[in-house]
């Protein structure tokens, strides 16, 4: 790979507050300074207290470490509302001589509520340094792949352990209905990804999976639906006694994932007498980093060269 000593790969994440008490901070990092009511701090102290803490910035630099591992190449970790914040790494790079860096969001299906505000945080910083922004990598064979090693570890033992065919549910983070009305690529990116999942489970049909987005926002008008909770009812009014939830929208544990499924949607399917399964987030497994890798591989490379196939053993 050429020039390995001045390129680099730049992950960008969302971020996650240490502490309860760090919350406050870190919504008005989010709002962009808007404030938000008590109620709804406390809601989320509330959230990240049941949890005991978010593992995201520490999964984050346990990817980035395997990443670059894999690519003999410096990979840095930004986050957009906590630390270590983008502007903080951007400075850290060009400190250590980095001209020409990948990044790459590590939220696949491409948004301007999530990917747009990140490239706009590292815009913002006015890097020093050429910046090759991947806006979304949601069908990359080896992250759907990924997704597919997960899936097909849950389904059928649990399908088995139930004694019925279990239908799945993949999820993705909900936006704005208005974010989708301006021809935002979200919705259809995340349902592509998880078709793509889904096709490649043996045994899974489409009559076996649905879609729904979860963590809607009780402000700032209607959030895209439907509902996990209204996909949970209309399964059970079908005669569904449990579900697999995969979060495809999502490439580690979180809040998101720890509270809002694993808490959450778990109280909300056992008091309909439901059981709920979620399969293990991609974190750092082999077959993700190996993703990764595959997508700064394409950015690296100089013009016309292509990038060799990585093997992963099945």
């Amino acid at each position: 790979m050429t020039n390995a000593a001045q390129s680099a790969v730049l992950l960008l994440a969302h971020g996650s507050p240490e502490t309860p008490n760090d919350v406050p901070e870190f919504l008005r990092n989010i709002t962009g300074e808007r404030p938000l009511s008590p109620e709804a701090i406390a809601e989320v102290q509330h959230r990240y207290a049941r949890i005991g803490k978010s593992p995201l910035l520490e999964i984050t630099l346990r990817q980035a470490a395997a990443l670059q591992r894999e690519l003999k190449v410096p990979v840095y970790a930004g986050m957009r509302n906590w630390q270590p914040y983008i502007s903080d790494v951007v400075q850290e790079m060009a400190q250590a001589g980095v001209t020409r860096a990948v990044a790459i969001c590590l939220a696949p299906q491409n948004s301007r509520t999530s990917v747009g505000q990140y490239r706009r945080a590292l815009d913002a910083t006015g890097p020093p340094f050429e910046v090759d922004f991947v806006e979304s990598w949601h069908d990359h064979p080896l992250l759907v792949r990924a997704f597919v090693e997960k899936l097909a570890a849950v389904w059928q033992p649990a399908s088995e352990e139930l004694g019925a065919r279990l239908p799945v549910v993949f999820t993705a983070h909900s936006v704005p209905e208005r974010t989708i009305a301006d021809g935002d690529p979200y919705a259809d990116q995340a349902r592509d990804t998880a078709a793509l999942v889904a096709m490649q489970v043996s045994s899974l049909t489409v009559d076996d999976w649905t879609f729904a987005f979860q963590s809607q926002s009780m402000s700032g008008g209607p959030w895209l639906g439907p509902t996990v909770e209204d996909t949970l009812l209309a399964l059970y009014q079908k005669g569904h006694r449990g579900a697999v939830v995969q979060p495809i929208g999502f490439v580690c544990d979180h809040v998101a994932v720890l509270y809002d499924i694993d808490i959450h949607f778990q109280e909300f399917a056992s008091q309909r007498g439901m059981r709920l399964w979620r399969t293990e987030s991609l974190n750092d497994s082999p077959t993700f980093v190996a993703a990764l890798a595959g997508v700064a591989r394409s950015r690296l490379l100089p013009a016309g060269e292509k990038p060799g196939l990585v093997q992963i053993a099945p």
